[in-house]
């Protein structure tokens, strides 16, 4: 995402809004080893939320459109 850097003068300079990404280790219980992933705060707070085999079947089919 890019947006701009407003000085306390009102001058304008762009700027990217970079994702929160973290390096995390993330333990399967399936394979009964550990999974490191780029995940990003979102991310993580999913997979805790539904689990790590779950959240990664969800992320690898794609989207009903309708």
């Amino acid at each position: 995402m890019i947006g701009n850097n407003v000085s306390h003068s009102n001058r304008k300079t762009k700027r990217k809004f970079s994702p929160n990404l973290k390096t995390k280790r993330f333990w399967s219980e399936e394979e009964g080893r550990w999974i490191t992933l780029k995940v990003s705060a979102a991310g993580m707070k999913t997979i805790n939320k539904k689990g790590l085999a779950v959240a990664l079947r969800e992320a690898a089919c794609p989207k009903k459109i309708y």
